[in-house]
C-alpha cells in the first residue's frame, strides 16, 4: 500500500485564469506530475494528448498554417485587382502593424488558459455573470465555422494550381469542375493520412513544413526580381509606394478600395511584406495576373516574371509550400473540433472527442473535419460564388472569435483575468482596445462586394455575411431553443474530476482518476462525503 498526500493546485502560483474562479474549487492531485499537466489541471481538464511538441514544433504548426507566400498568391487578385501595387504595400504595412495587438492581445490570453479551445475557454471565464455559456457558445461557433472551412479552401486552391500547372504543361488540356473536385478530395484524404499520426510525427512534419515554407519565400524574393525576363526587370519606386500606381479595380472610391485591399493582408503577417514588395515591383500586366486565361494569378504572375519553364518551376515550388499549409490547417481545425467536442458543444461530441489509445490524437475529429471539407467542395459544382463566399467566411469568423475574448477582458472581466507568465502589463488594456478598434474597422469591410450599382448581380454580390450571419443564426436559436438548457460551457473533465452541487453536499459526477476537486477547504470524497484537507492521505 503506497501512500500519496493530496496536493491543491493552487492557479494562482501557477499563474493561470481558471474556470474554478467562478465556482471557488480547486482541482487536488494525489500523484507526481510535470508542470504542464498541473497547469491543465488547473484549468479543469485531464491531460489526454502526449505534449510532444517542442517550442520549434509549435511554431512550425503556426507557421505552416500561416504560410505566407501560398497564402499571399491564393488571394492575389484580391490585393492587385483592388488597389494596384500600393495598395499592396501599404496596405501590407498598416494591416501588419495593426494585426500584431491583436496577436498580442491574444498571446496575453493564451499565456494565462493555456488549453485546446482556449479562445471559448476564455470567453467563459471572461464574461459578465450569468454569460458564461452564451458567450462561449458564440466564440467556440465562430472558431469552428472558421477552422472546418480551412483545410477544403487551402487544398481547393492547391487543385486548382496543379490543374493550372497541367494546363501550362499540355495547353490543350481543358480543366473539368469534376476534374478539380475528384483531385481536392485525393488531397484531403492525404491530408488525414498524415495529420491522424502521432503528435510527435505531426511536429516532425510541420518542421518540415516551415523549412519548406522559409526556403520557397526566399526563393521566390531573390528569383522573380533576378530573372525577370522583362525590362526593366523592376518597376519605378513611384508605382511602388505613389499614387501612380494606385489601380482601383473596384466601383468604390479609391480610399475605399485601398481599404478593401487588406482582404489578403489579414491572412499573414510581416515576413510577408517581402513578397508583396517583390510583386509590386516585378508585376507588369495586373490585368493579365488578376483575370488571366489560366484563372490563376501566381501562375500567371510567375509565367509573366520569369518566362514559362521557370515560372512553372517557382508555381511547382509554390505548390510544395500550399501542401504544408493544407496539413497545418488541418492539425489545427482538428484540435478545434476536439476541444468543443471535449464538453458537448457539437452533435456527436461522444464520437469526435475519442482519442486514438494507439496515436493519442483525435482521429475522428481528423476525419470529421475532413469530411465535412468534401462536402464543403461540392459546392464548386454550383458556381464559384457560392465556394467563394464559404472560404471568405473563414476570415471573418475567425477575426470574431479572436476578438471576441479580448473584447470581454477589456470591457467587462472585472478583475476576472490573472495575467499569465508573459503579458503586456500596464499596455493590456491600450492594446485590447486596438485590437477591437481594427477588427471592428476591417470585418465589413471584407462583407462588401467590389462593385456597386447596376453593375451588381448574383454572380458578383459579396455573400460572406449572409453565410456567415445565417450559421451563427442557426447556431444561436440551436442555443434559445435546446443548448442553454445543458451547455453550461468549459466541461470540468468528469472523467478525472470530482466537484460539490449548489447544495452543498459532495456529489459525484463522473468516475474519479487522479484528482478531484476541493472547496472551502473540503473534499469531495469518492462517495460524496467530504473531509478535511488536514492528516488525510489517499490509499492506493
Amino acid at each position: 500500500m503506497v501512500l500519496k498526500s493530496r496536493n491543491t493546485v493552487d492557479e494562482n502560483t501557477l499563474h493561470v485564469t481558471s474556470i474554478f474562479k467562478n465556482t471557488g474549487d480547486h482541482a487536488v492531485i494525489d500523484r507526481q506530475v510535470d508542470t504542464d499537466e498541473e497547469i491543465l489541471v488547473s484549468l479543469g481538464y485531464k491531460q489526454e494528448f502526449k505534449r510532444e511538441l517542442s517550442i520549434w514544433s509549435s511554431f512550425g504548426v503556426s507557421f505552416s498554417c500561416l504560410g505566407l507566400l501560398p497564402s499571399i498568391t491564393s488571394t492575389l487578385g484580391y490585393n492587385l485587382g483592388y488597389s494596384g501595387p500600393v495598395g499592396s504595400v501599404w496596405g501590407w504595412l498598416v494591416a501588419g502593424i495593426l494585426i500584431q495587438f491583436v496577436a498580442f492581445a491574444m498571446a496575453e490570453l493564451c499565456s494565462s488558459m493555456p488549453t485546446a479551445g482556449g479562445l471559448y475557454y476564455a470567453s467563459a471565464v471572461l464574461a459578465p455573470e450569468g454569460y458564461g455559456p452564451f458567450c462561449s457558445w458564440i466564440t467556440g461557433w465562430s472558431n469552428f465555422a472558421g477552422e472546418v472551412t480551412a483545410p477544403c479552401a487551402v487544398n481547393y486552391a492547391l487543385a486548382a494550381m496543379i490543374l493550372t500547372a497541367a494546363q501550362i504543361v499540355h495547353p490543350d488540356y481543358v480543366v473539368q469542375t469534376w476534374h478539380v473536385y475528384l483531385l481536392l478530395l485525393a488531397l484531403l484524404v492525404l491530408q488525414g493520412l498524415l495529420a491522424m499520426n502521432s503528435t510527435k510525427f505531426i511536429g516532425a512534419l510541420n518542421t518540415v513544413g516551415t523549412i519548406t515554407n522559409v526556403i520557397v519565400l526566399l526563393i521566390f524574393v531573390t528569383w522573380i526580381p533576378a530573372g525577370s525576363i522583362k525590362e526593366p526587370k523592376i518597376n519605378p519606386g513611384s508605382r511602388v509606394w505613389t499614387s501612380e500606381g494606385i489601380v482601383n479595380g473596384t466601383e468604390w472610391p479609391t480610399g475605399f478600395s485601398f481599404l478593401m485591399g487588406f482582404m489578403s493582408v489579414i491572412l499573414g503577417l510581416w515576413l510577408g511584406w517581402a513578397i508583396i514588395l517583390v510583386i509590386a515591383y516585378t508585376v507588369k500586366d495586373i490585368q493579365d495576373v488578376v483575370s488571366g486565361q489560366y484563372g490563376q494569378p501566381m501562375g500567371s504572375l510567375c509565367l509573366q516574371v520569369l518566362g514559362p519553364k521557370a515560372g512553372l518551376a517557382m508555381f511547382s515550388l509554390n505548390m510544395v509550400a500550399q501542401f504544408f499549409v493544407g496539413q497545418g490547417v488541418t492539425v489545427v481545425s482538428s484540435r478545434v473540433v476536439y476541444a468543443y467536442s471535449r464538453d458537448g458543444a457539437l452533435p456527436g461530441s461522444h464520437w469526435l472527442k475519442q482519442v486514438s489509445p494507439h496515436t493519442k490524437t483525435p482521429v475522428y475529429a481528423v476525419w470529421f473535419v475532413l469530411t465535412l471539407g468534401a462536402l464543403l467542395g461540392l459546392l464548386i459544382f454550383a458556381s464559384p460564388v457560392a465556394i467563394g463566399a464559404v472560404f471568405s467566411m473563414g476570415a471573418i469568423a475567425q477575426y470574431i472569435a479572436f476578438v471576441f475574448p479580448i473584447a470581454l477582458k477589456v470591457f467587462s472581466a472585472k478583475g476576472k483575468f490573472r495575467p499569465g507568465p508573459w503579458n503586456l502589463g500596464r499596455f493590456s488594456t491600450a492594446i485590447g482596445v486596438v485590437a477591437v478598434g481594427w477588427v471592428s474597422l476591417i470585418i465589413p469591410i471584407l462583407c462588401f462586394p467590389s462593385v456597386t450599382g447596376a453593375d451588381l448581380n448574383d454572380f458578383n454580390m459579396n455573400y460572406t455575411c449572409l453565410i456567415y450571419g445565417g450559421t451563427m443564426t442557426l447556431a444561436m436559436c440551436w442555443y434559445a431553443i435546446s443548448a442553454r438548457k445543458w451547455f453550461k460551457g468549459p466541461n470540468i473533465n468528469v472523467e478525472h474530476m470530482i466537484h460539490r452541487d449548489g447544495s452543498g453536499n459532495g456529489s459525484r459526477t463522473g468516475e474519479m482518476d487522479d484528482a478531484i476537486v476541493e472547496k472551502d477547504g473540503q473534499m469531495v470524497g469518492e462517495n460524496g462525503s467530504d473531509e478535511t484537507r488536514e492528516g488525510k492521505e489517499l490509499n492506493e
